[in-house]
């Protein structure tokens, strides 16, 4: 059955809450079958599938040629697209045109941005014109240059009462979820426990609402970086290469194609 932003938000407290990255079709297809409740097709794409070494050279038309292709092989999930960096930064109207074309060229249900109280009227803007969003806060990755570094945020009280008060202006400009990403979890906790609209951790620990990992990441496809909070479920870089190797193998040696693979 599809999942509709309101049966996202309702699973909090009720249902711990699946999200997984895709980037095509085949991967959307896949996670979809599995029956994750929800794909998001990030901005990771830049580095995942374009060999950028942060997510800052995703373009906007790359983002929406990336969810309209993720959008064909899902039937269930709901499907989130990230807004990439600068285009919703510049103004409300900025974000507006933005947020509309994906919304309107990938058929997506909802945008996901980053920041926190300075963007809450942007959140705003966006539900109030029918747009749904999920915020995004913590380790902001478009950030990585104010920042300097991909390490856990809010370590100090300040930094984590500031991440609180900033949960709680998106829930109030009309966020209907929340991505926390690497922080202590005893933050993630209390974040958890004071709103009312779903948290999905990413390195956040165990007491979100939910988890997202990206697709490579977590089927061990991408090995460029393997940050502490992803598990591998499998291997499939090391498998793709032995049956490559095999591959090669039987071409060198004749082995392959056998007249099982041969037309007569």
């Amino acid at each position: 059955m599809k999942m509709t932003v309101p049966k996202f938000v309702g699973m909090k407290s009720k249902e711990k809450i699946t999200m997984i990255t895709a980037y095509d079709y085949t991967q959307a297809k896949i996670a979809d079958e599995a029956g994750v409740d929800s794909i998001l097709v990030g901005d990771s794409l830049s580095m995942v599938m374009q060999g950028n070494n942060s997510t800052l050279p995703v373009s906007l038309e790359e983002m929406i040629y990336h969810g309209k292709i993720v959008k064909k092989g899902i039937n269930n999930a709901l499907l989130i697209v990230d807004m990439p960096f600068m285009s919703y930064q510049a103004s409300l109207e900025q974000a507006l045109v933005s947020a509309g074309r994906i919304l309107k060229e990938t058929l997506c249900d909802a945008v996901k941005l980053e920041g926190g109280q300075e963007f809450a009227q942007t959140v705003n803007k966006l539900v109030t014109s029918g747009i749904p969003v999920v915020g995004h806060l913590g380790l902001t990755p478009q950030s990585i240059n104010i920042f300097g570094s991909y390490a856990v945020r809010a370590k100090t009280k300040e930094q984590a009462e500031k991440l609180i008060q900033d949960a709680l202006s998106l829930e109030q400009a009309g966020a209907f979820a929340v991505v926390l990403e690497a922080i202590p979890l005893g933050i993630a906790r209390e974040i958890t426990q004071r709103l009312k609209i779903p948290t999905i951790g990413i390195g956040a620990g165990l007491h979100c609402d939910g988890q997202v990992l990206v697709f490579h990441d977590m089927l061990g496809l991408f090995d460029d970086f393997k940050p502490k909070f992803v598990k591998r479920y499998a291997h499939l870089k090391q498998d793709a290469i032995s049956s490559i190797k095999d591959y090669i193998k039987e071409v060198k040696n004749s082995e392959f194609p056998t007249l099982e693979y041969s037309y007569e």
